[in-house]
């Protein structure tokens, strides 16, 4: 495994995150402790999840299920241990969003349900337009000065989002966001216009989540017609159906290349200068074992150039303006 920086902050995490998103909805406790022992085995410290992750109604099982592994395995000073607060736990209207109050219980929660005394990195899941900044980052200070959370990080905020948040963040002289959480991959590109150059200028460190667009880039179409179980039947219709015509063709070069899929949409996204670690979601131990061997399989030149035709940025590529304008 190799290791970088989170951003620009001294913290050093795998170039690959472990998703714990199936956890408790794909697979069960026994399953995911299997899943979590082979990635430490792996060389992965990086564990992603959220306290909505798990069931539909909100009991936080993905991070009791980590919970629980740390406790039997001691593994928690190996792990840069990450979750996130946002979305609604129950049906009170004050159990969801960015407000300090939710802000400080859902640590508090979660804190419980993964039985630690600190968590490395509390991200917002969405962004909250009806609470202002000063509130969130007094609320994310309280929970820092306690010990209660290290760094604090984003996910799914517009480039704008990262900039007016860090703005307010350093007019306290608080260090403010140190990652941000985008969805990210060949298919979905968007993050390149903007999310990506405003992560880059705030020195916030990039953590792509569903890099195989929910397995669509995963050799769906080999696995169709191979009737092969998964994620990739589950959501062909929608996932897999708008771009067969790209994902022949991304199938037929990574044949070409004597690659699985999987390996070289992961290695696509690991030479991106801006992405720190992609967010991987095994169901099983093998599931791990492709992505990791895209950490030391980069992509000539001419595969990047080839992937860019196959699956072309957004407008002109790159930044904006200049993906839309001169």
């Amino acid at each position: 495994m190799e290791y970088t920086r989170l951003g620009r902050i001294g913290l050093t995490v795998s170039r690959l995150g472990l998703g714990t998103m199936n956890f408790g909805w794909q697979i069960d406790e026994p399953a995911a402790h299997t899943v979590l022992d082979h990635a430490i085995a792996q060389g992965l410290n990086l564990i992603d999840t959220a306290n909505m992750y798990g069931r539909e109604d909100g009991d936080g099982l993905s991070e009791r299920i980590i919970g629980t592994w740390l406790a039997r395995t001691g593994n928690r000073n190996r792990t840069v241990l990450a979750t996130k607060v946002y979305a609604p736990m129950s049906a009170d209207p004050n159990d969801r969003g960015l407000s300090a109050r939710n802000i400080i219980t859902s640590c508090e929660a979660s804190l419980r349900r993964l039985r630690t005394d600190r968590i490395d990195l509390f991200q917002m899941h969405h962004v909250d337009r009806t609470t202002p900044w000063e509130e969130i980052w007094q609320a994310l200070e309280t929970l820092t000065n306690h010990g209660k959370i290290v760094y604090a990080g984003s996910s799914n905020f517009a480039g704008w989002h990262l900039t007016r948040a860090q703005a307010v963040a350093d007019r306290r002289h608080y260090l403010g966001l140190v990652s941000e959480q985008v969805k990210y991959n060949l298919l979905t590109r968007h993050a390149e216009l903007e999310v990506l150059p405003a992560a880059a200028e705030l020195g916030l460190g990039v953590l792509p989540y569903s890099p195989l667009h929910f397995g669509a880039l995963s050799g769906a179409l080999r696995k169709q017609r191979d009737r092969s179980p998964g994620r990739t039947l589950l959501h062909a219709s929608d996932r897999v159906e708008p771009h067969r015509a790209a994902l022949q063709r991304f199938e037929d070069l990574c044949a070409d290349l004597g690659e699985e899929p999987t390996t070289v949409a992961i290695a696509w996204l690991l030479s991106r200068p801006e992405v720190t670690a992609p967010i991987i979601g095994p169901r099983t131990p093998e599931q791990l074992d492709l992505p990791v061997r895209a950490v030391t399989k980069p992509l000539p030149a001419e595969v990047l150039a080839r992937l860019d035709e196959i699956f072309p940025p957004i407008g002109n590529g790159g930044p904006a303006p200049e993906a839309w304008a001169w």
